[in-house]
């Protein structure tokens, strides 16, 4: 009688042993602490890691709880965010599940990523027969489109909608579905491919840009830890197995802290003074630089946010909302440090 094989899953590359590219790794810390951030943008160059922490990221998160059986893994712990199903449950089973992180391809249909009714079950039978799609499977996790520049209008358009709702709704001849898709967006591009829609750009919470190591040490570096990494991987990651502990505690740590770290007035005042002198529309980016900010505090055990946490955080959170000034030809991240330098000093 044959044996029947198993499948190990493959390894993946740990987020403490990426080399460099410490805003991005910092700006995915973030967002993992604080999901209402409204997730990542990275942009820069091939090959610079961009998909490897994303992964690396959710490999080291610990497991949620969720609802057993549930097709949306809804969260025991809030009531008001179930679906129609486990809402009507009398007797919820609580499960252990990996936070998921699911891949958006390029050339994904709509049903493919809301969800496709069965209509003609539905009429026969009067059943709402629903095949979740990548929406539901990310929700409270993480949602990755690489290329994220090049996603067809369409899909953007219905990425705004969930973004801003936090719910996924599918209609079709008259029939309507809706559940939880909560997610942390992380988007990778290379910019000189094309630009990512203003509308798009703007429901990203922080804005990364990474690019190739220039400097000699930093690459050999590099290419000694994936060359160790593909050639033994179980070795590689006993080996940093305790870093990733170490960074798993934080991220827990800093998400009891997090309802805890207070914002003074004066903090508020300095982040509305660095958006005015920026230029930024509307208010969303004061609100995401607080956020970010407090999430920051929360990472290094800070109590009250301060002007040390908004200079830190203030590229990423702001250089994608600027204007574009026709006589100020600084590239966006040079026009945030100044400004930061103007109203905080050197």
């Amino acid at each position: 009688m044959a044996s029947r094989k198993t499948t190990t899953p493959r390894p993946v590359f740990p987020f403490d042993a990426i080399v460099g590219q410490d805003e991005m790794k910092l700006a995915l810390l973030i967002a993992a602490v604080d999901a209402s951030i409204g997730g990542v943008l990275v942009f820069g160059d091939r090959g610079t890691g961009k998909s490897t922490a994303v992964r690396a990221l959710a490999a080291l998160l610990p497991p949620m709880q969720a609802v057993a059986g549930c097709r949306f893994s809804c969260d025991p712990a809030r009531p008001e965010g179930l679906c129609d199903a486990c809402r009507d449950s009398t007797d919820l089973v609580v499960a252990t599940v990996p936070v998921p992180v699911v891949d958006l391809p390029l050339g994904a249909t709509e049903d493919r990523v809301a969800g496709a009714l069965d209509i003609e079950r539905a009429l026969a039978q009067g059943e709402k027969a629903f095949e979740p799609g990548l929406l539901a499977r990310a929700h409270r996790g993480f949602l990755y489109i690489d290329e994220v520049n090049l996603l067809e209008d369409h899909l953007v358009d219905l990425l705004l909608d969930v973004a801003a709702s936090g719910e996924n709704v599918v209609e079709r001849e008259g029939i309507s579905i809706r559940h939880p898709a909560r997610f942390v967006l992380v988007g990778s591009g290379n910019p000189e491919e094309g630009e990512l829609r203003p509308q798009l750009l703007d429901r990203f919470g922080l804005s990364v840009d990474v690019r190739t190591p220039t400097d000699l040490a930093t690459r050999v570096e590099v290419i000694k830890r994936r060359d160790a990494f593909e050639r033994d991987g179980v070795t590689f990651l006993a080996n940093w197995a305790e870093a990733a502990a170490t960074t798993r505690e934080k991220i827990l740590a800093a998400r009891a802290l997090l309802p805890a770290v207070a914002v003074p007035d004066v903090t508020l005042e300095n982040a509305a003074r660095l958006c005015m002198a920026l230029g930024t529309d509307g208010l969303r980016g004061e609100l995401t630089l607080i956020r970010t900010a407090r999430a920051l505090a929360a990472l290094e055990g800070d109590e009250v946010v301060g002007v040390p946490h908004l200079r830190r955080i203030a590229a990423p959170a702001l250089r994608h909302r600027l204007r574009r000034n026709p006589l100020d030809e600084a590239v966006a991240t040079t026009r945030v440090d100044r400004a930061v330098t103007e109203l905080f000093g050197a």
